[in-house]
């Protein structure tokens, strides 16, 4: 049985990917060893564990290795089925919280990414679209969520409240760093009052990166990628 339950992360403490599942983990009350990896030198056993894309996170169950943040996360709810469920069990709203999911990964988080990534004219285009993004995720949760506070399977954090928290979580750190609101009360008052509530979760307060560190690697980020347009 210990043997079944032996679960090992490799991550890196700033990678939202990585603490999508550290997350899961956590809420799940599974016991796992964290292997931090240096992306710039990644040990031999995560790229071996994940030789196709060779990026964290990679969970290591027993011996076996799963890559992918999404995908770990569905093996996670589906291996440790017992509440708290992190989809719902219901195939419609299962499916409901897949697409919205799939919103906040490929238009936010990508959206969010170039606005780091670029500057000028780019960035205020980067900046705009992830704005107009925003608010049609905003009116979609306003009637998913149809008045419920969070969180979205109704009681512990579920797929969508950790997806937008490990995304839009340091909205503060993005303000300092970029010089402007991403995530803000008077444009987004539903999202910004559910990252709130999110970060005061005590299993995300035990992850949450501290901010001047992550304010240091976003302006690294920040200034490389800058450094590579020219």
């Amino acid at each position: 049985m210990e043997e079944e339950n032996k679960v090992k992360l490799h991550g890196m403490w700033a990678s939202t990917y990585s603490l999508r599942v550290e997350i899961a983990l956590r809420l799940k009350g599974i016991p796992y060893e964290h292997i931090e990896e240096d992306l710039s030198n990644k040990s031999q056993l995560l790229l071996k564990y994940n030789p196709v894309h060779k990026k964290v996170p990679v969970l290591v169950h027993n011996g076996k290795s799963i890559a992918e943040s999404y995908i770990i996360l569905e093996y996670i709810d589906e291996t440790w089925n017992s509440d708290p469920r992190i989809l719902p069990e219901d195939p419609y709203e299962r499916a409901k919280v897949r697409f919205w999911a799939s919103y906040i990964q490929q238009q936010l988080f990508e959206g969010l990414s170039r606005v780091v990534t670029s500057r000028g004219e780019a960035q205020e285009k980067a900046l705009e679209e992830v704005f107009e993004r925003l608010k049609v995720f905003e009116g979609g949760m306003k009637e998913y969520l149809q008045g419920r506070a969070s969180f979205t399977n109704g009681e512990s954090l579920g797929l969508l409240d950790i997806l937008m928290v490990v995304t839009f979580g340091p909205y503060k750190a993005h303000e300092e760093v970029l010089g402007f609101k991403m995530l803000d009360p008077e444009r987004n008052p539903l999202l910004f009052s559910w990252v709130a509530a999110m970060k005061e979760h005590p299993v995300v307060k035990e992850v949450d990166p501290p901010h001047d560190k992550l304010v240091e690697l976003l302006q690294f980020i920040k200034s490389t990628s800058h450094a590579r347009s020219h």
